[in-house]
Protein backbone atom coordinates (compact mmCIF):
# COMPACT_ATOMS: atom_id res chain seq x y z
CA UNK A 1 0.00 0.00 0.00
CA UNK A 2 2.76 2.32 0.84
CA UNK A 3 4.22 2.28 -2.78
CA UNK A 4 1.24 2.89 -4.34
CA UNK A 5 0.69 5.82 -2.28
CA UNK A 6 4.52 7.07 -3.15
CA UNK A 7 3.87 5.99 -7.28
CA UNK A 8 0.49 8.60 -6.55
CA UNK A 9 2.78 10.84 -5.03
CA UNK A 10 5.21 11.10 -7.44
CA UNK A 11 2.88 11.24 -10.13
CA UNK A 12 0.96 13.86 -8.95
CA UNK A 13 4.39 16.03 -8.50
CA UNK A 14 5.68 15.25 -11.68
CA UNK A 15 1.92 16.44 -13.57
CA UNK A 16 2.00 19.79 -11.40
CA UNK A 17 6.09 20.14 -12.47
CA UNK A 18 5.12 20.10 -16.11
CA UNK A 19 1.87 21.86 -15.78
CA UNK A 20 4.29 24.44 -14.15
CA UNK A 21 6.55 24.59 -16.43
CA UNK A 22 3.87 24.98 -19.57
CA UNK A 23 2.32 27.91 -18.12
CA UNK A 24 6.00 29.19 -17.66
CA UNK A 25 6.35 28.83 -21.12
CA UNK A 26 3.09 30.37 -21.98
CA UNK A 27 4.15 33.40 -19.86
CA UNK A 28 7.20 34.05 -21.71
CA UNK A 29 5.54 33.63 -25.07
CA UNK A 30 3.21 36.48 -24.39
CA UNK A 31 6.03 38.84 -23.34
CA UNK A 32 7.97 37.95 -26.46
CA UNK A 33 4.65 38.74 -28.42
CA UNK A 34 3.69 42.01 -26.49
CA UNK A 35 7.41 42.83 -26.89
CA UNK A 36 7.57 42.61 -30.94
CA UNK A 37 4.16 43.02 -32.04
CA UNK A 38 4.04 46.21 -30.00
CA UNK A 39 4.45 48.26 -32.73
CA UNK A 40 2.55 46.04 -35.35
CA UNK A 41 -0.98 47.10 -36.69
CA UNK A 42 -3.84 44.75 -36.20
CA UNK A 43 -4.85 42.31 -38.74
CA UNK A 44 -8.17 43.32 -40.02
CA UNK A 45 -9.89 41.76 -43.54
CA UNK A 46 -7.39 42.43 -46.21
CA UNK A 47 -4.87 43.39 -44.61
CA UNK A 48 -1.10 42.25 -45.09
CA UNK A 49 0.49 40.65 -42.01
CA UNK A 50 4.04 42.31 -41.88
CA UNK A 51 5.14 39.84 -38.74
CA UNK A 52 4.03 36.10 -38.50
CA UNK A 53 5.35 34.00 -35.71
CA UNK A 54 6.46 30.41 -36.77
CA UNK A 55 4.33 27.76 -35.34
CA UNK A 56 6.94 25.41 -34.07
CA UNK A 57 9.09 25.79 -30.98
CA UNK A 58 12.96 25.96 -32.67
CA UNK A 59 15.53 23.26 -30.89
CA UNK A 60 18.38 24.68 -29.03
CA UNK A 61 22.02 24.02 -30.48
CA UNK A 62 25.50 24.46 -29.36
CA UNK A 63 25.04 27.93 -30.41
CA UNK A 64 23.94 28.13 -26.73
CA UNK A 65 27.33 27.15 -25.57
CA UNK A 66 28.31 30.76 -27.37
CA UNK A 67 25.90 32.86 -25.43
CA UNK A 68 27.13 30.92 -22.19
CA UNK A 69 31.04 31.73 -22.74
CA UNK A 70 29.57 35.61 -22.81
CA UNK A 71 27.59 35.67 -19.35
CA UNK A 72 28.76 34.87 -15.90
CA UNK A 73 25.57 33.73 -14.76
CA UNK A 74 25.41 31.52 -17.50
CA UNK A 75 28.21 30.46 -16.81
CA UNK A 76 27.72 29.37 -13.58
CA UNK A 77 24.88 27.18 -14.51
CA UNK A 78 26.53 25.90 -17.89
CA UNK A 79 25.92 21.97 -16.87
CA UNK A 80 21.90 22.74 -16.56
CA UNK A 81 21.67 24.63 -19.76
CA UNK A 82 23.69 22.59 -22.01
CA UNK A 83 21.54 19.00 -20.42
CA UNK A 84 18.79 20.53 -21.90
CA UNK A 85 20.08 20.98 -25.72
CA UNK A 86 17.57 18.89 -27.30
CA UNK A 87 18.09 19.05 -31.58
CA UNK A 88 15.75 16.69 -32.25
CA UNK A 89 13.00 18.62 -30.59
CA UNK A 90 9.49 18.56 -32.32
CA UNK A 91 7.28 20.80 -30.10
CA UNK A 92 5.01 23.46 -31.28
CA UNK A 93 3.15 26.58 -29.49
CA UNK A 94 -0.26 25.54 -30.06
CA UNK A 95 -1.31 25.19 -25.91
CA UNK A 96 0.68 28.54 -24.90
CA UNK A 97 -0.81 30.54 -27.61
CA UNK A 98 -4.14 29.22 -26.39
CA UNK A 99 -4.12 29.44 -22.92
CA UNK A 100 -2.59 33.42 -23.82
CA UNK A 101 -5.59 34.08 -25.75
CA UNK A 102 -8.05 31.84 -24.05
CA UNK A 103 -9.41 34.44 -21.56
CA UNK A 104 -7.46 37.88 -22.24
CA UNK A 105 -5.59 39.30 -24.71
CA UNK A 106 -7.61 39.57 -27.37
CA UNK A 107 -6.10 42.57 -28.55
CA UNK A 108 -2.83 40.82 -29.21
CA UNK A 109 -4.49 38.00 -30.87
CA UNK A 110 -5.82 40.54 -33.39
CA UNK A 111 -2.24 41.48 -33.83
CA UNK A 112 -0.88 37.67 -34.12
CA UNK A 113 -3.09 36.30 -35.85
CA UNK A 114 -2.31 32.33 -36.23
CA UNK A 115 0.77 30.94 -36.89
CA UNK A 116 2.56 29.88 -39.75
CA UNK A 117 4.91 27.22 -41.12
CA UNK A 118 7.52 27.88 -42.88
CA UNK A 119 6.78 26.78 -46.21
CA UNK A 120 3.25 28.56 -45.52
CA UNK A 121 5.26 31.71 -45.07
CA UNK A 122 6.72 30.95 -48.32
CA UNK A 123 3.73 31.24 -50.08
CA UNK A 124 2.48 34.38 -48.45
CA UNK A 125 5.45 35.95 -49.16
CA UNK A 126 5.50 35.02 -53.04
CA UNK A 127 1.70 35.88 -53.25
CA UNK A 128 2.24 39.34 -51.92
CA UNK A 129 5.91 39.88 -53.30
CA UNK A 130 7.20 42.11 -51.27
CA UNK A 131 10.43 41.53 -49.51
CA UNK A 132 9.10 43.53 -45.67
CA UNK A 133 7.57 40.71 -44.16
CA UNK A 134 8.77 38.20 -41.33
CA UNK A 135 8.70 35.09 -39.81
CA UNK A 136 9.51 35.38 -36.03
CA UNK A 137 11.07 32.13 -34.90
CA UNK A 138 10.95 31.49 -30.51
CA UNK A 139 13.06 28.58 -29.50
CA UNK A 140 12.04 26.34 -26.65
CA UNK A 141 12.67 27.95 -22.95
CA UNK A 142 15.61 26.74 -21.25
CA UNK A 143 14.89 27.18 -17.23
CA UNK A 144 17.66 27.09 -14.91
CA UNK A 145 18.43 27.74 -11.31
CA UNK A 146 14.75 27.72 -10.35
CA UNK A 147 14.33 31.47 -11.91
CA UNK A 148 15.68 32.30 -14.78
CA UNK A 149 15.21 31.05 -18.22
CA UNK A 150 17.04 31.74 -22.25
CA UNK A 151 15.07 31.94 -25.05
CA UNK A 152 16.10 32.82 -28.80
CA UNK A 153 14.49 35.19 -30.56
CA UNK A 154 15.10 34.93 -34.62
CA UNK A 155 13.83 36.93 -37.30
CA UNK A 156 13.57 35.72 -40.98
CA UNK A 157 12.68 37.07 -44.42
CA UNK A 158 12.86 35.74 -47.84
CA UNK A 159 15.94 38.03 -48.45
CA UNK A 160 18.83 39.09 -46.23
CA UNK A 161 18.28 41.17 -43.27
CA UNK A 162 18.03 38.38 -40.46
CA UNK A 163 18.18 39.19 -37.29
CA UNK A 164 18.47 37.01 -33.71
CA UNK A 165 19.00 37.53 -30.55
CA UNK A 166 18.93 35.34 -26.85
CA UNK A 167 16.58 36.99 -24.12
CA UNK A 168 17.78 36.11 -20.57
CA UNK A 169 14.54 36.03 -18.62
CA UNK A 170 14.36 36.31 -14.63
CA UNK A 171 11.07 35.29 -12.73
CA UNK A 172 10.67 38.37 -10.04
CA UNK A 173 8.33 37.76 -7.77
CA UNK A 174 6.42 35.67 -10.41
CA UNK A 175 6.35 37.51 -13.41
CA UNK A 176 8.42 36.43 -15.92
CA UNK A 177 10.99 39.89 -17.18
CA UNK A 178 13.66 40.31 -19.47
CA UNK A 179 16.87 40.78 -17.81
CA UNK A 180 19.16 41.03 -20.64
CA UNK A 181 19.22 40.42 -24.34
CA UNK A 182 22.59 38.39 -25.98
CA UNK A 183 24.14 37.67 -28.63
CA UNK A 184 22.47 39.96 -31.08
CA UNK A 185 23.57 39.47 -34.77
CA UNK A 186 22.03 41.06 -37.99
CA UNK A 187 22.68 40.67 -41.97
Amino acid sequence: MKIKNVLLLLFFLSTTFISAQEKDEAAILKVILNKYYKNEKVIVKNRLQFLSLYCNKAPNNEEVNEVIQGNELLKKNANSIKSKIDITLNENWDQELNAIFATENKYLKTKVNSCLSHEEFQKVSKRFNDNNQRLMIVSKPIFFDTKYCLVKVAFYRNIEHNNSCYLLFENIKGVWTIKETLNEWST
